[in-house]
């Protein structure tokens, strides 16, 4: 059994927390909390395997309790909110950047069309999430992170023309987006392009906590859009993004792939066919493997291709996967794939690590 802690002020949204994840019968709700310092009680005496917390809580919020328990008690946390709202969405994903995994909605009422389908992802992100091994971390500075050089033993010279780089993101993406783009000049001269899986709703808030907190522009991709240099788009809620010669982004609401809207498989098979040698790929932590096959055919189009490393990934399915399929050209964390992507974009240099 996976022991699960509920943190969450709201009566009514504790029994129907409750009642949603008991459905499953590898999951026990051990306890509950209605604030973070009760929250922080409970993590001490329960010892539960995985933490459902809401961030609007008195007392202590979910963000300070968030922080204090992976500095002192490290658990996997899932933030289970009902606010999507961007500004609120924003402070979700300060609680990631304190160190919780995943943010999911709070499902619906029992009536409610949707609340199967809800519960179920609930369940399945609280069992995939009790499963991370979280090492103690350590009280951050308000610092920005400073960007490790990798080991470059030399240069050799592409005659590729990098034009665009394609990123595909889920579990833990967050962050580590945000140590990528921290890292890069603010003169970078070709766009990017991200598709990080998460909960619907959330995407506004995700791109503009992540902006905040980078100073790189990013924008929600628009059908038809015409993408400038230096800036990023992450693909919308429920589109997939394609991006054509141009460069120009498609949005279509086409079939799941790899039981996803948008996919990263589908952005990287546009990427190839219609960029070739003049693109870079790279796929990041997440579980499942989105991506892994398409970052393959970038690379025998001739792309520059990343897949991050299984010490900095939160979940290593994707990279793995991508790794297993000899998809990568290379192997890095997210500090080294900053510098080699300086290295790569400087005119007709590519690093060897």
């Amino acid at each position: 059994m996976i022991k699960v802690l509920i943190v969450e002020d709201s009566l009514a949204m504790q029994q129907l927390l409750k009642h949603a994840i008991s459905s499953d019968p590898m999951l026990t709700v051990v306890g509950v909390a209605s604030d973070g310092k009760e929250a922080l009680e409970a993590v001490k005496e329960l010892h539960p395997d995985v933490i459902a917390m809401d961030w609007q809580m008195p007392k202590l919020d979910g963000l300070e309790a968030t922080r204090i328990i992976m500095e002192t008690t490290p658990t996997p946390i899932v933030i289970v909110t009902g606010s999507v709202a961007a500004n609120d969405a924003a402070v979700s994903f300060r609680m990631i950047e304190a160190g919780a995994l995943a943010i999911i909605q709070q499902p619906p009422s029992v009536d409610h069309p949707d609340y199967n389908r809800e519960t179920q992802q609930l369940t399945r992100t609280l069992k995939l999430m009790s499963e991370v091994k979280l090492v103690k971390r350590m009280a951050r500075t308000s610092k920005g992170k400073e960007i490790a050089k990798p080991s470059v033993e030399n240069f050799f010279r592409s005659e590729s023309d990098i034009q665009i780089i394609a990123i595909g993101a889920s579990t833990g993406g967050p962050n580590v987006l945000q140590t990528i783009l921290s890292g890069l000049p603010k003169d970078l001269p070709v766009p990017i392009f991200i598709v990080q899986h998460i909960s619907k709703g959330f995407t506004a808030g995700f791109v503009e906590w992540l902006q905040n907190t980078t100073n790189f522009p990013l924008h929600i991709a628009s059908d038809g859009e015409y993408p400038l240099p230096g800036h990023g788009y992450v693909a919308p809620d429920d589109f997939h993004m394609g991006i054509e010669r141009g460069p120009k982004i498609v949005l279509n609401h086409n079939d799941l792939e790899n039981g996803l809207r948008p996919s990263v498989a589908y952005l990287f098979r546009s990427v190839a066919q219609n960029f070739g040698s003049n693109a870079v790929g790279i796929l990041l932590t997440g579980m499942g493997r989105d991506g892994a096959d398409e970052l393959k055919i970038m690379k025998e189009k001739g792309a520059i291709t990343f897949a991050q490393d299984e010490e900095s990934s939160i979940i290593f399915g994707m990279p793995g996967e991508a790794i297993k399929l000899n998809a990568a050209t290379y192997i890095l964390s997210p500090e080294d794939i900053t510098v080699a992507l300086i290295v790569l974009i400087k005119k007709n240099e590519k690093v060897i690590v």
